[in-house]
């Protein structure tokens, strides 16, 4: 007989189906570097879309500012080419370590702080941090931004680096939760106070799930500025642009799901060109301004109708659209 508490696998058949597709994904578009860059931005959403997703999804401390530290990653990637001409890329090692740091120094204040409150401070950082950057010229060289030229014109390589990072954040997410450390941030989530009586850390084990959160969305930031080649603290540390946008990910791929906010990175990618791109042409030009109100419109929607996103209400969306096709049949 087959044991029924065996843990399911950690990768499962279906999982490898969705990596094996993501690798050929980028060949099908070969001629078209357009829809290969749109990729690339769908894979550094997934990343921050995962981070935050973690801290507010699975341990319930729901952030406003992952600006701060998407933003201290890719300053920690051009500072040391800005000041000492060394490459960019060794921001992949030391943009997620600097955000870990700032995460942890953050959460020395923030951390004392619970529901709205927590996220107001979170936003405050961000915004403290964006004006900081401006205006220390000498350190940032200020709204002017660095510069700086990419390494290849191929989209291939930054590509498939987006992606290893895309399903590092992913499956440590997934691995995490699989263990002690993740039981114990659900039980945080779900209640502070009776987890502290039953003995747990909370202090502890929030910045655990802050560490592993703040390593992966300065590893995006650090990304952003090797593949953008220029970065400002308008553009790094925006509350729309990227912490707004990085919390939409999540609500609407599925809130405290392993894989929603890579539906979530797709959907916003998808929805946010098709409108800054006047529908690809096909529409007039002031349609490119909609997309902030078509964002409100989606997630009223969610709200309304999958609270748990996408992912976290498949199982209802499934059952009525069974039941809408066993109506039209017995019409």
């Amino acid at each position: 007989m087959e044991d029924k508490n065996k843990k399911s696998p950690f990768v499962t058949k279906v999982e490898l189906g969705i990596i094996a597709f993501a690798i050929i994904l980028p060949f099908i578009f070969d001629s078209s570097p357009y829809f290969q860059g749109l990729l690339i931005f769908v894979l550094m959403w997934v990343i921050l879309g995962t981070s935050w997703n973690l801290l507010a999804g699975y341990t319930g401390l729901v952030s406003f500012g992952h600006a701060a530290y998407f933003g201290i990653g890719a300053y920690a990637a051009a500072l040391p080419y800005y000041h000492f001409h060394i490459s960019p890329w060794w921001g992949l090692l030391t943009g997620g370590i600097v955000a870990v740091i700032l995460g942890y120094l953050l959460g020395i204040v923030v951390f004392r702080l619970r529901g709205p409150y927590f996220a107001l401070g979170t936003l405050a950082s961000a915004e403290i941090l964006r004006l900081i950057f401006g205006e220390e010229e000498w350190l940032t060289n200020g709204h002017n931004g660095i510069l700086y030229m990419t390494t290849w014109v191929s989209k291939y390589p930054y590509y498939f680096i987006a992606l290893i990072l895309a399903l590092g954040a992913i499956f440590s997410v997934k691995f995490v939760m699989r263990t002690k450390a993740g039981y114990y941030f659900l039980s945080i989530r779900e209640d502070e106070d009776a987890a502290q009586a039953l003995g747990i850390n909370t202090k502890k084990y929030k910045n655990i799930s802050t560490v592993i959160s703040t390593f992966w969305a300065g590893m995006a930031g650090a990304f952003y500025m090797i593949y953008m080649g220029f970065i400002d603290p308008e553009v790094v540390f925006a509350l729309h642009n990227i912490s707004i946008i990085t919390i939409l990910v999540g609500i609407i791929g599925g809130v405290g799901t392993i894989w929603g906010p890579a539906v979530g990175a797709v959907v916003m990618v998808l929805v946010q060109e098709l409108f800054r791109s006047s529908i690809f042409g096909l529409a007039p030009s002031w349609v490119s301004g909609m997309h902030a109100f078509v964002f409100g419109l989606l997630v009223i929607f969610v709200i309304l109708y999958m609270a748990g996103g996408i992912l976290g209400d498949w199982d209802l969306i499934k059952k009525k659209l069974k039941f809408s096709r066993k109506v039209e049949t017995s019409k």
